[in-house]
C-alpha cells in the first residue's frame, strides 16, 4: 500500500453540506477498495493563483489516504466527472517519507558517533618538541 495525498479544489458557490457529501463519497471510494483514509482537512475557501474556469476562488480539500494505485485511478476519475471539482493534484508522498526518515537515521547516528568519541591525547607543539618539553596533560 502506497500513501497519496489528493488535493482537489471545488467551486466556492457550492454549500457546505454537497461538500461534505463529497468527501463522505470519496472516503467510501478509498475505503471499499481496501485503502485507508489518514486525514482530511478542509483549508476553506481561499484566492487562487489564476483564473480556473471563471473562478478566483475556490474551496480546498487535502485527502491523505494509503491505497493501491488502482484506487488513485478510481478516484480521480470520480474528481474528474463531478461537476463541483474544478482542479485535483495527487502526489504520492510514501517515498518522500521514506528519504526523510533515512535521512533523520543518518543525521542521528552522525550525532551519537561524535558523542561518543573520545577526544584525542592532545599533541605537542612544534616548539615544544624542539625543546624537548613534556606535552600538556588534559583532563
Amino acid at each position: 500500500m502506497r500513501i497519496y495525498e489528493e488535493l482537489f479544489i471545488v467551486k466556492p458557490d457550492v454549500p457546505e453540506e454537497e461538500i461534505d457529501q463529497l468527501i463522505e463519497q470519496m472516503k467510501s471510494v478509498v475505503t471499499t477498495a481496501g485503502g485507508t483514509v489518514d486525514k482530511v482537512d478542509k483549508w476553506g475557501k481561499r484566492r487562487l493563483a489564476y483564473r480556473v474556469d471563471k473562478y478566483r476562488e475556490g474551496a480546498y480539500i487535502l485527502f491523505q489516504f494509503s491505497s493501491a494505485p488502482e484506487t488513485v485511478k478510481e478516484f480521480e476519475r470520480r474528481l474528474r466527472v463531478s461537476d463541483m471539482v474544478i482542479k485535483f493534484l495527487t502526489v504520492r508522498i510514501d517515498e518522500t517519507l521514506k528519504r526523510l526518515d533515512k535521512r533523520k537515521k543518518d543525521r542521528d547516528k552522525r550525532a551519537h558517533r561524535k558523542a561518543t568519541a573520545a577526544p584525542a591525547p592532545a599533541q605537542p607543539s612544534v616548539a615544544q618538541q624542539m625543546l624537548g618539553e613534556p606535552a600538556p596533560v588534559v583532563e
